[in-house]
């Protein structure tokens, strides 16, 4: 009975050994490929502006659109997709705007129409 166990604790013994040992390469293994498959297919930092344009496009419709008795959560979630979205194109144009900073409310309001407006005068087609 005593010798099946050491057996086994000898067993379990080389088998923690061999984890010790192998896994530190195993995860250099693992990074190195990770390395060589985004040194392969890059991520893209930024998304294309016409991806962003269109966005602009599409939620400021939606926006336009909310029916009057649609919840305020959605007014809100909507309104905050587009200003991300207009964050997103002002940084994209190099167009300088303080929307990020504004606080809720009708000077916000007042903050999406200029940048709306400077990103019209960028070249940015923000109406379809």
């Amino acid at each position: 009975m005593v010798v099946p166990l050491l057996q086994i604790g000898g067993t379990f013994a080389v088998t923690a050994a061999l984890i010790a040992w192998t896994g530190p390469t195993v995860r250099w293994v693992h990074r190195r490929w990770a390395r060589r498959r985004a040194v392969r297919h890059p991520e893209p930092l930024r998304r294309p502006l016409q991806v962003v344009a269109a966005d602009v496009r599409r939620l400021g419709r939606q926006i336009a659109l909310v029916p009057a008795g649609a919840p305020m959560a959605r007014r809100r979630a909507l309104a905050a997709a587009y200003d991300d979205v207009l964050i997103e194109a002002a940084l994209l144009l190099d167009v300088p705007g303080d929307l990020r900073t504004t606080p809720v409310g009708p000077a916000r309001d007042a903050a999406r129409v200029r940048l709306l407006a400077d990103l019209q005068e960028a070249g940015l087609a923000v109406c379809a």
